[in-house]
């Protein structure tokens, strides 16, 4: 089925998230749209699903003009998509969840679930999925509630697939499994639109890239581009990847963690019984998949939350028991995961926000009074600093991007002493040129002397930042790599993460060496030289 998008054009107000955008997806190929958060990828093709109205544009399937109202409209014309966030019911099975809407019945109206479950069955095994039709959706790991989104997509005769960010939460070997399937479904004809910011992904299966930026088509790509390529269409400027740094010099012990355990509102052990130590001028990166206890983690040395046993100390001192403002005033910076619920005060103006810790102390205070001159030269000062793009340091923060928002988080925690900082996805939502930008500000903290934990999901930015990982996983540290001594194996990091204790982890990466399809981007490189 070939699907074309001609003129597409989407505003929220006066913002153009989508700008006159042409797409062609020939069949049977794989169409990587490549863009930074906020560049308006997942806007179109939720124009493209039927969930907003196009305000300018058309979309034609096999050359015809047709018009979705809904989701269930771009179903019948045989287009699928998989969310970011996944759209299952977890106490369902699969089964369930795959014909959940359009549920098969028996002749006295019933749910017909032996239909149900040879329908899972048969996709399943066409494609070498490994799905049990029975298991329910909550015990299964996360690669493989993904692969029920895809099976309840070509239950319903997807010839189209859209993957919206399909790797965040996934393992290496999970994004490596996720790839073969994508193979898989294009040999046997089916289109798919793969959105992502990720280049390494991109080069190993595109068949061809279209790159957005801002809300408009800037170019296409071929996918043996390097990354630098990539990432400069992507910006609209040269970019460097990577940080260039010298090896870490960490002095004494600053922070401690001694058999902290903590419990969430069910009683279920989040954080069990673990250990670890930060040096100054160390930068050490708490490596998992999301939500293997890495919230929980820091948000306990804040204050956030209480612990049920254990002790964090920072230069001796107990930080446990402490309240956020008391943790704050000791000389943490935190950069919370979520910036919107914990980062920022969205009715606040941007100079606000620069100043939630800090407005009660001389620097901003006269008496009982803020000092307005001085707020507003703090905010001009950091939103250049930061390239915070926004119309006014007295614009509310809610009206930023959510890349604009992060970068008054980074702003406000970085532009004090600090004797820790822990910063929780800190690019989350930037684009490659801040991403560089924001990667050297925090190792010339860690030379400062300052001790760092990085909490990532991005394997690359903890491999780019990192002089020791420690992976979690359900809550205990599986294992602890030294980054400064070599470049650590990423299928063993990424078998790690899949809970594979660290020996066995090496083992079994040295027998069976595949990552991303590498070898496949080797070859394409070769052949293009």
């Amino acid at each position: 089925m070939k699907l074309e998008l001609r003129g597409i054009t989407k505003r929220f107000g006066t913002l153009v998230a989508n700008d006159h955008i042409d797409l062609v997806v020939e069949p049977g190929e794989i169409h990587a749209l490549l863009g930074e958060n906020g560049a308006g990828k997942s806007t179109l093709m939720n124009v493209l699903y039927g969930f907003y109205d196009p305000d300018e544009g058309q979309i034609l399937v096999d050359d015809q003009p047709v018009t979705f109202t809904g989701p269930g409209d771009a179903m019948a014309a045989g287009i699928g998509m998989v969310h970011q966030h996944f759209m299952l019911v977890p106490v369902f099975t699969v089964a369930e969840n795959v014909v959940l809407g359009y549920e098969p019945t028996t002749s006295g109206g019933l749910i017909d679930l032996p239909e149900a479950r040879r329908r899972v069955k048969e996709i399943s095994d066409r494609f070498g999925f490994d799905v049990d039709p029975d298991a329910m959706v909550e015990d299964l790991p996360v690669g493989a509630q993904q692969r029920v989104e895809i099976i309840k997509a070509l239950s319903r005769d997807a010839k189209v697939l859209i993957l919206d960010e399909p790797t965040a939460v996934l393992t290496p070997q999970e994004t490596d499994e996720l790839i073969a399937i994508m193979r898989q479904l294009k040999a046997a004809g089916t289109s798919i639109v793969f959105i992502t910011h990720k280049l390494r992904e991109v080069r190993a299966v595109a068949d061809r890239i279209t790159v957005i930026r801002r809300g408009k088509v800037v170019g296409s790509a071929d996918p043996q581009s390097s990354e630098t390529e990539l990432a400069s269409l992507m910006v609209g400027r040269s970019v460097s990847l990577g940080v260039d740094r010298a090896a870490a010099q960490p002095g004494e012990v600053a922070l401690q963690v001694r058999d902290l355990t903590v419990l969430d509102e069910a009683g279920v052990r989040q954080v069990d019984g673990i250990s670890f130590d930060v040096a100054r001028g160390e930068i050490v990166a708490i490596a998992g998949v999301q939500g293997n206890g890495q919230t929980e983690l820091t948000e306990v040395v804040l204050g956030l939350q209480p612990a049920l046993a254990g002790s964090v100390t920072l230069d001796g001192k107990e930080l446990l028991g402490r309240s956020v403002k008391e943790v704050l005033t000791a000389g943490v910076g935190f950069v919370p995961e979520d910036r919107t619920e914990d980062g920022i005060v969205a009715d606040f103006s941007v100079a606000e926000n620069l100043i939630l810790d800090l407005y009660d102390t001389p620097a901003f205070a006269s008496g009982i009074s803020l000092d307005p001159a001085k707020v507003r030269a703090n905010a001009e000062q950091r939103t250049v600093e930061f390239d915070v793009r926004t119309p006014s340091v007295d614009a509310h923060a809610g009206t930023l991007s959510g890349g604009n928002q992060q970068k008054v988080v980074l702003a406000r925690e970085m532009s004090r002493p600090l004797r820790l900082l822990i910063a929780s996805q800190p690019t989350r939502g930037l684009d490659v040129g801040s991403i560089e930008f924001v990667h050297k500000r925090i190792v010339t903290e860690r030379d400062s002397g300052t001790p760092v934990i990085i909490v990532s999901t991005e394997l690359d930015e903890v491999l780019d930042l990192a002089d020791r990982i420690v992976v979690m996983y359900r809550g205990r540290i599986v294992g602890t790599v030294d980054a400064s001594a070599a470049t650590p194996d990423r299928d063993v990091l990424g078998l790690m993460m899949a809970g594979v204790p660290q020996e066995e982890a090496v083992k079994q990466a040295a027998s069976h060496h595949t990552v991303l399809g590498e070898a496949d981007i080797e070859a394409a490189e070769e052949e293009s030289e």
